[in-house]
């Protein structure tokens, strides 16, 4: 494939990398073509700031290290874009919410800072849910993101910002958050490649926080090769996040394509036992996303995979364990959102006889959160209050132990799991007013985030109204180049990654 301006948004993001190398192209031109596209497709929804003379000035600093001959990185002067959840020093971070309406960073975060130092070109923030609670990115304080397959219908969330910016070839790749699901289940709806590392792999410092517990960062993009490229980048222990392990870094992408012992050319994956899960094939999966599911099942079978049953027995537990453990988490990490020292702050308060301070609090957050939030917040503030805490949250604790020692019972027979991400394809934007409902469709991603495991979505086929479906891989701790390995070999066997919506193309 030639890198002329017609085409550079088909090239992922380790063929830009290639073509930057052999001088088919420049960052500048890279970064050009990805700025008038985000523009021609704006109505998409993907972007909540474009940061155009930054990413210029930051292609041109590119080709100036590449022309002085430099030793350069696979991601020097390749343009991504960020959620709106991690700081950026410079540019407006908002978490998608009128509370930080306006707020810029003195700093960068730790995964922000780490790719720039790897030579990436950010050309922006982009949309999610408010907070990173939702998964639909019907929660934005500022805009619904729109999914490229059927602009109809929601993209997935909270990353659904990055998931569409990925999907719809605005750039090859993009960071993410996943809290319960939010980079897996937006990278199935809109039919890209998405990684949730362990718990701990990659720093928390400077991400916004939701769920401390919970909240991880992780790469957006088309092929597990890329994400190999982000993630490899992106990983490290960092002193400034008591949450990051010190934990070594694999080398993520000569993993790709590392040899597994008694492997060979046609069966990349012999001797990789693959568990499937009972409770992620039963009622309430749709017929189209199990036909697409148990399809790649087999073609891992063909690969040289073995399948293997194993149970989750609690499976059903993990939407209210989580529905407790991440509202009580984040009922306390947004406390800080007072209108005291930054972000949104009520105009008109304490009329009257009213205690002014404490009038200021309740006006400000009622105004800077929206309903979600809200919800949450509620939620989180009941069952930590005296008389509940030992009835829901202690308990829910308990569970989430339980939960992640029948992960570890499974791995004493497979190497990784597999099942569905999502139980459908993406519904239409506004079908649904019953958040029960919403938070149900979590069922198969949130247990992984219990129990801090890696988790990616691999395009695996078309459901419904021809719309993505994607294929859950989940590791043990630290594992993540064993998915991504089994990732790699299942694209290269299949073209799923490699379709893009037609009238985007």
């Amino acid at each position: 494939m030639t890198s002329t301006q017609t085409t550079l948004h088909d090239l992922t993001l380790a063929q830009q990398s290639q073509a930057l190398n052999n001088g088919q192209t420049t960052s500048v031109a890279l970064t050009q073509h990805a700025l008038a596209r985000i523009a021609a497709h704006a109505a998409l929804g993907a972007f909540l700031h474009v940061d155009a003379e930054g990413a210029l000035a930051a292609a041109a600093a590119a080709d100036a290290r590449r022309a002085a001959g430099q030793a350069l990185g696979p991601l020097d002067g390749v343009p991504i874009a960020h959620k709106d959840i991690f700081v950026t020093q410079g540019l407006p971070t908002t978490a998608a919410s009128k509370m930080l309406k306006g707020y810029q960073s003195p700093f960068d975060a730790t995964v922000v800072a780490r790719l720039k130092a790897a030579g990436v070109v950010n050309v922006g923030k982009l949309n999610c849910d408010e907070f990173a609670m939702g998964g639909a990115n019907e929660n934005s304080a500022y805009a619904k993101a729109r999914n490229p397959w059927d602009t109809g219908r929601i993209p997935g969330g909270s990353s659904g910002g990055s998931a569409v910016a990925v999907s719809a070839r605005l750039v090859a790749a993009t960071t993410g958050t996943d809290t319960g699901g939010s980079i897996r289940q937006p990278a199935a709806l809109t039919g890209i490649t998405g990684i949730k590392p362990t718990y701990g792999r990659c720093s928390r410092y400077g991400m916004i926080a939701f769920a401390s517990s919970l909240d991880q960062a992780g790469p957006m993009a088309r092929t597990a090769e890329d994400c190999a490229l982000m993630l490899q980048a992106m990983s490290g222990f960092d002193e400034r996040d008591a949450t990051s392990a010190q934990q070594s870094v694999p080398d993520f992408v000569a993993a790709l394509t590392t040899p597994r012992t008694g492997a060979t050319a046609d069966k990349p994956l012999q001797g990789l036992r693959v568990g499937v899960p009972q409770e992620f094939f039963g009622q309430g999966v749709s017929a189209d996303v199990l036909a697409a599911t148990r399809a790649a099942l087999t073609q891992l079978e063909a690969l040289g995979a073995t399948l293997v049953d194993v149970s989750l027995p609690r499976t059903e537990l993990s939407i209210p364990v989580y529905y407790i453990i991440a509202p009580a988490e984040a009922s306390s990490n947004l406390s800080r959102f007072d209108g005291v020292k930054f972000g949104h702050r009520a105009q008109r308060y304490g009329d009257g006889n009213v205690d002014k301070l404490n009038d200021m609090y309740r006006k400000t957050r009622a105004e800077g959160f929206g309903p979600e939030v809200k919800r949450r917040i509620m939620i989180g503030a009941y069952v930590l209050s005296h008389g509940y805490y030992d009835a829901y949250y202690l308990q829910a604790q308990k569970l989430r132990r339980m939960i992640a020692d029948d992960f570890q019972a499974a791995f004493q027979v497979c190497d990784v799991i597999a099942g569905p991400v999502s139980p459908t394809v993406a519904r239409a934007i506004g079908s649904s007013t019953d958040p029960v409902q919403e938070y149900l469709a979590d069922i198969f991603t949130l247990p992984a985030s219990l129990a801090g495991l890696p988790g990616m979505s691999v395009p695996c086929g078309f459901g419904e109204h021809q719309l993505p479906v994607g294929l859950q891989l989940i590791g043990n701790y630290w594992q993540e180049a064993q998915l991504l390995h089994a990732a790699h070999a299942f694209q290269q066997a299949t073209d799923w990654h490699q379709r893009q919506p037609t009238a985007l193309a």
